[in-house]
């Protein structure tokens, strides 16, 4: 396998665009497909950066000797930790936006809105992060199973933690008693969502091994 397909399998594996390859590595998308098709190799000063932008070492590169399905593993998880970070992030933000339009700018209102927008972004982030993963793990369910009912209690009680925090911080804000319930129920849906999409991606996995 010459360095040109290596790159091309390892940019596949990790659902790269040239386009997106080639921002990463400040090179144009034709000097990526150069690359791939053998017309040209890449210079002395972007081995390095190829190395380190797929977490390979430049033996690995050059030689080929290196698991994909490990780089994978490796990378995928990586993705999905970012991701979790991330809508934990909104979440927090999410609170803040209520505490200071409430407390300081006294527009209770607008920090709803804004916390619901946050909050849906963040679910958003999670259940892709879930179906995408789950995808990942159908491959090898039996090796995973576990791990992944796992991962599905982790995201379902940060949705259930955060909802509480929420309602009360909205209620004691706003003094809306009668509304912020209302907040359970979508806390609920949100779950419910989550484990039906685990469940239909689960099922589609169970389907394509057979």
């Amino acid at each position: 396998m010459t360095i040109g397909e290596r790159l091309l399998r390892l940019r596949k594996e990790r659902n790269l665009s040239q386009e997106e390859l080639a921002n990463a590595l400040d090179v144009s998308r034709q000097t990526i497909s150069k690359w791939e098709t053998d017309q040209s190799t890449p210079d002395f000063d972007k081995i390095i950066p190829l190395c380190e932008y797929f977490g390979i070492t430049s033996d690995e590169l050059l030689t080929g000797n290196y698991n994909i399905k490990e780089a994978k593993q490796a990378n995928v998880k990586s993705n999905f930790a970012r991701n979790i970070a991330v809508a934990v992030m909104l979440y927090i933000f999410a609170i803040i936006a209520v505490v200071l339009c409430s407390a300081q700018f006294g527009q209770p209102i607008i920090g709803v809105s804004i916390f619901f927008a946050l909050i849906a972004a963040g679910t958003g982030l999670l259940i892709y992060n879930g179906i995408y993963y789950s995808k990942e793990k159908n491959q090898q369910k039996e090796e995973y199973n576990e791990k992944d009912n796992t991962v599905l209690k982790q995201i379902t009680s940060i949705i259930g933690t955060i909802g509480l925090i929420v309602y009360l911080l909205v209620s004691f804000l706003t003094m809306a008693w009668h509304l912020t319930w209302i907040i359970f129920i979508i806390v609920g849906l949100v779950n419910e969502i989550v484990k039906l999409i685990y469940s239909i991606n689960a099922s589609k996995g169970s389907v394509d091994n057979e």
